[in-house]
């Protein structure tokens, strides 16, 4: 029998080829068809390792999801950068590798996001996601998330929808 060791942290810069990785494969998961092939893949490019290296940073709250084999997820958060959400607080990117989703770690991310938010005195918290996105929509509203705006973005030529939840 083995154990599984399964840990959020903040993201090294060691983890940036894992995060890379996992950008790509969900991304291509969630978004092939959806955003426009090229689109696509020009915004997979520009995610690569140096990127990620790059983003941990900033500054702005990096985690990841460590299964002990490596990366399997990772959230980008902070304060809100869009009005409309009516939040404090705002989930950048939430992504799992298409092989760790639907089994609860998502769940588990979200919630240690959103109880440091809390503990920064970020109560109200917002997050994006592109109407066509079905899956990432039923997770939000799973997890109580109200719509409480929408907006159209340009990607590739196509204009895409995406929807606004809040936490409260």
């Amino acid at each position: 029998m083995s154990d599984l060791l399964v840990s959020i942290r903040r993201a090294k810069a060691e983890d940036s080829a894992g995060l890379a990785r996992v950008f790509e494969a969900a991304w291509r998961e969630a978004y092939l068809g959806v955003i426009p092939g090229v689109a696509l893949e020009k915004l997979l490019a520009r995610r690569g390792a140096d990127w990620w290296r790059s983003a941990i940073g900033r500054g702005r709250p990096l985690v990841v999801l460590d299964v002990g084999q490596g990366i399997a997820g990772y959230v980008s958060y902070g304060r809100s950068r869009d009005r409309r959400l009516q939040a404090d607080g705002e989930i950048d990117e939430l992504y799992l590798a298409p092989e760790y989703q639907g089994i609860g770690y998502g769940r588990r991310l979200f919630k240690a996001v959103r109880n440091d938010l809390h503990d920064r005195q970020m109560k109200r918290i917002g997050i994006w996601a592109l109407s066509d996105n079905a899956r990432a929509r039923g997770f939000y509203e799973g997890l109580g998330g109200r719509s409480v705006a929408e907006v159209e973005e340009r990607i590739g030529g196509v204009t895409l929808s995406k929807v606004g939840y809040l936490f409260v």
